[in-house]
């Protein structure tokens, strides 16, 4: 079974939608006990950094999390709850996020890094292609260049390059998609993605079964 996190900042009905498509087993919760003993546990987010950690706090789950990451127990945050596994965001200066993984959620620029006369629209709305550096089990069977569905105005930067699964570029390089042992997180909605999102989740649901 699959636990979705309800901690009242999630884009729950869309990964709901998802899984019942494919199929999986799971419940919506934010009981810790359920969260501890779930095949496969997915942290979904939308709105901003600070609020999302202020309800995951609120919410008594931040420690539960961060022991269901440590278990080696199948976790995947998308969007905010992706960025919220590292330390800290540009979004929410002086809140600590989740601490699971080293690297720095940064605002996306509006002027590209290397043409300086090219500008970009904040928030990021829209469909852009992955650039696979790394060789993950989440992105098995997917195409180079498979295009998926992003909404977001912060970007990760992850410390390690060895973390980094994807890579998509917008107004500057950024990190798509990070992964560490049984760890991933995607900046973009895979729920809203297509038969590419579709593909990425069944295999994280495989991957707890």
């Amino acid at each position: 079974m699959i636990a979705i996190v309800d901690y009242g900042a999630g884009n729950l009905g869309s990964v709901q939608k998802a899984l019942a498509f494919l199929g999986a087993d799971f419940t919506v919760t934010r009981d810790a006990a359920v969260l501890r003993t779930a095949d496969g546990v997915i942290l979904p987010g939308v709105g901003a950094f600070g609020d999302a950690m202020h309800s995951l706090r609120a919410s008594g789950l931040v420690d539960t999390i961060q022991a269901c990451v440590l278990s080696g127990r199948p976790f995947l945050g998308i969007c905010l709850g992706f960025q919220v596994l590292f330390n800290e965001s540009e979004e929410s200066p002086g809140v600590q996020g989740l601490g699971l993984l080293p690297g720095k959620v940064l605002k996306i620029p509006s002027t590209d890094e290397e043409v300086a006369t090219a500008t970009y629209k904040v928030p990021h709305i829209g469909w852009n292609s992955l650039d696979f550096p790394n060789q993950c089990p989440l992105f098995e069977g997917i195409s180079p260049e498979a295009y998926v569905y992003f909404v977001h105005s912060y970007f990760v930067r992850a410390d390690a390059c060895g973390d980094v699964a994807a890579t998509t570029r917008y107004s500057t390089l950024m990190d798509a998609a990070v992964w560490r042992d049984k760890l991933f997180g995607v900046q973009f909605h895979p729920e809203k993605s297509g038969a590419v999102g579709l593909a990425i989740l069944k295999n994280f649901v495989e991957m707890t079964t």
